[in-house]
């Protein structure tokens, strides 16, 4: 049997389409996560989505436990009706072709009432603490701590900064600039924990009718809710005024708990946001260049431009604001 007999198979057996009802299966874009997708489609309209995902990459391996843990917990995420670990097939319930990216034209009231019904689904995630957290049955990746803040600096310096902007650091702007990526760490690291989706930008939102549903959930972890916030209002794949960002930030900060003023807030969103960016944009330097996925490196400007904006929020990160500077006139 071809991969494609394999996946058609899994597809009939968890959907109980049997062999003599007409059935077709079509690949889907391909996302930058070592997984295919396809839509398994029958009948009058009847579909699901089959992955084929590469279970060398470790979080790939823990969507399906995670998904039906985030249901059970009111969070919304496509069901999942069947799971082979050893042949490392998925099947889901459909969700259709709409993302919230795919709303980035429509009009600001629009918007704004699918960015709500996001944010606050984003609230009810971030309301899951680590201590209630079911980590003998549910396996997530490492939470985010000094570490992973470093290999997310380190990675954006390596795929962005130099493979992708070709500017070479001298030895003192780096000491001064890892300096200021150690303190913004400290801080990060301050911050209250709890579950985070971790790529929470608007192509892993889809919208089922009115409804937003996360996808692409399989790299959670814990860490501070700020990165989540930084991920969608600062996504580069789409475009928000200064006042739209400031609107939604205030309509999640009224959702939360408010253990923070509203400045001491927005100074920890800005910082987040700094760190999402850098991650963002060694992501897009590596898929781009190392994995050919070359659409990925036009949402590079968009990124930088964020990136720059978010910096100049943080009124100590002088020297990164410096590297954001020079990398916009090496890229021209």
């Amino acid at each position: 049997m071809t991969e494609r007999d394999h996946i058609v198979a899994f597809a009939r057996k968890t959907t109980g389409v049997d062999a003599s009802t007409p059935a077709t299966v079509a690949a889907l874009d391909a996302r930058g996560s070592d997984r295919a997708f396809y839509r398994f489609s029958w009948g009058e309209g009847r579909s699901v989505i089959v992955i084929d995902y590469d279970p060398g990459r470790t979080e790939n391996r823990y969507y399906a436990d995670i998904a039906r843990y985030l249901r059970s917990m009111r969070v919304p995420v496509p069901e999942v009706t069947g799971h082979d670990p050893e042949a490392h097939l998925m099947v889901l319930e459909d969700l259709g072709s709409k993302d919230l990216h795919a709303f980035a034209g429509e009009d600001w009231p629009t918007r704004r009432a699918l960015y709500q019904k996001t944010l606050a689904a984003t609230k009810r995630l971030h309301g899951i603490q680590e201590k209630d957290f079911p980590s003998g049955t549910v396996k997530l990746m490492d939470g985010f701590g000094p570490e992973l803040y470093l290999f997310e600096q380190n990675y954006f310096l390596e795929h962005f900064v130099r493979s992708h902007c070709s500017v070479d650091l001298e030895p003192a702007f780096e000491s001064r600039l890892m300096s200021e990526l150690s303190r913004l760490t400290d801080e990060l690291c301050s911050l209250r924990r709890c579950l985070v989706h971790r790529d929470l930008q608007s192509q892993n939102v889809m919208v089922l009718g009115s409804e937003p549903y996360f996808i692409d959930f399989q790299g959670m972890r814990f860490g501070n809710p700020f990165y989540d916030l930084g991920s969608l209002l600062c996504d580069p794949y789409v475009t928000f005024t200064p006042g739209q960002r400031e609107e939604l930030l205030s309509f999640y900060y009224i959702l939360s708990s408010q253990e923070l003023d509203w400045d001491a807030f927005q100074a920890s969103f800005w910082s987040a946001s700094v760190e999402r960016l850098m991650q963002a944009l060694g992501a897009y330097g590596f898929l781009g260049r190392a994995k050919g996925l070359t659409a990925f490196l036009g949402h590079i400007p968009a990124g930088l431009r964020n990136l720059s904006m978010a910096a100049s929020h943080v009124p100590w990160l002088s020297t990164l604001r410096e590297l954001t500077a020079e990398c916009s006139v090496a890229l021209g």
